[in-house]
């Protein structure tokens, strides 16, 4: 019988195309935009842990409280001994300490007067240590643009508009103007190396990064750092597993009474992004959702246009004696080969627009110039084994549910007006 139904609706377009192209389309969109979200949650949440939250981070009381303002009066100290703690304690994961810190960059003249100057948004990390991670997690080595990574003390990355903005050049001194850890006024001088792009208009406008113990000794916070952050060793986020980690170290280290004690806080309790992770979860029950609905409203017009053409066949199929129930579950079958059909080319079509823009990309960055978010400018889809299957069963029930709709005016038909139809 399918074999039948096939040949039947290949020969007579009428009852085929229209509907396989509605159902392809459908689906192409849900797949397309399913993993384009993907790549849009995947991007953001990713760039937030690699520059700003990590997978867990670690920071005093009373700096979760005003952690906006990178109050670093209030960092931890004593970091040293919390470091040897966490990696003898949890090895398989990755520890290192942050500094976060604001000021002004003074670029001095040949005779020492500035010559330019803006604000700065600062990052201490560990890259001169042989050990450290940080390289990879901040993605420094592609980031650069102009210039190497710093190899001694006293020498900082800055990012490209930045650099432009200021006009300082690879070799040139510049003059961080900040204010030490008890409040008193810092000057500390440091060399250009490196000029790196993240691609990130929050980072690209006005970021330097520097040695975390060249920032320490230049905010006086020895054996100090606003935060430390973990990762895990295959840089996958586990929100279950950083929930226990996090429990596990509150209990032991945080203390409620004690507004410098640490306390540990994961991914998804920072900055909202944990919002961001539900809705990511939920994002392809939605599309699917909205386009079952709209595809079967779609289809269920189609099938009562495709039933009124059909009226004369299905009437002398009823005249012969076929059972309204008999026609009525061959409508249905037709209707799942006619929705296997179109999800299927709906999910190749969409898969091969997602992939081509998961290595391309669409460039938002004229959209971000003023955006204070971190997310790439560059936006990228991400094909998941979700999206593959992701349209195929609402492609065939949406098909399905449109004929179940348009076809019980078959059991309408009275028999006693057949022959007279008939013979119009």
């Amino acid at each position: 019988m399918i074999r039948f139904l096939v040949k039947g609706l290949i020969r007579d377009r009428s009852r085929s195309l229209f509907p396989v192209l509605t159902v392809s389309a459908g689906v192409f969109l849900t797949v397309f935009l399913y993993s384009f979200m993907q790549g849009v949650f995947g991007d953001y949440v990713k760039a937030n842990a690699q520059f700003d939250t990590g997978h867990v981070k670690i920071m005093t009381r009373a700096y979760k409280d005003v952690a906006d303002q990178t109050p670093n009066d209030l960092a931890i100290l004593g970091i040293e001994e919390l470091l040897e703690q966490l990696r003898n304690t949890w090895e398989k994961m990755i520890w290192t300490p942050r500094i976060r810190f604001g000021g002004l960059l003074d670029i001095p003249d040949v005779h020492g007067e500035t010559r330019s100057q803006g604000p700065v948004m600062g990052l201490g990390v560990d890259l001169l240590s042989p050990e450290t991670s940080e390289i990879e997690i901040l993605n420094l080595k592609n980031s650069i643009v102009q210039g190497n990574l710093p190899q001694k003390e006293n020498e900082i990355l800055i990012s490209g508009e930045f650099a432009n903005k200021l006009g300082v050049k690879l070799g040139e001194n510049a003059t961080l103007l900040s204010s030490t850890m008890h409040g008193s006024m810092a000057m500390y001088n440091f060399k250009v190396v490196g000029i790196v792009r993240f691609g990130m208009t929050a980072l690209d406008k006005s970021t330097i990064i520097a040695d975390i113990r060249d920032v320490q000794a230049a905010l006086d916070m020895t054996d100090g750092a606003s935060e430390i952050l973990g990762y895990s060793r295959d840089m996958v986020y586990a929100e279950d597993n950083m929930m226990k980690l996090a429990k596990e170290f509150n209990s032991k280290f945080s203390k409620e009474d004690d507004e410098f004690s640490p306390i540990m806080l994961y991914l998804g309790e920072q900055g909202g992004l944990g919002e961001y992770l539900n809705l990511g979860k939920s994002f392809g029950s939605i599309i699917v959702g909205i386009f079952v609905f709209a595809m079967s409203i779609v289809l269920w017009n189609s099938g009562l246009l495709n039933g009124l053409r059909r009226y004369g066949e299905i009437g002398v199929r009823l005249a012969m004696g076929e059972p309204k129930g008999s026609i009525y579950r061959r409508m249905i079958a037709e209707s799942l080969v006619i929705g296997i059909f179109g999800s299927v080319m709906g999910t190749l079509l969409g898969i091969a627009i997602s992939y081509y823009l998961q290595y391309t990309g669409i460039d938002f960055s004229n959209m971000m110039q003023k955006s204070s978010v971190l997310l790439s400018n560059e936006i990228r889809a991400r094909v998941t084994p979700t999206s593959y299957v992701i349209g195929l069963l609402p492609g065939i029930i949406a098909s399905a549910i449109g004929t179940m709709f348009a076809g019980i005016g078959i059991y309408r038909r009275q028999t006693s007006q057949l022959f007279k139809e008939l013979e119009v």
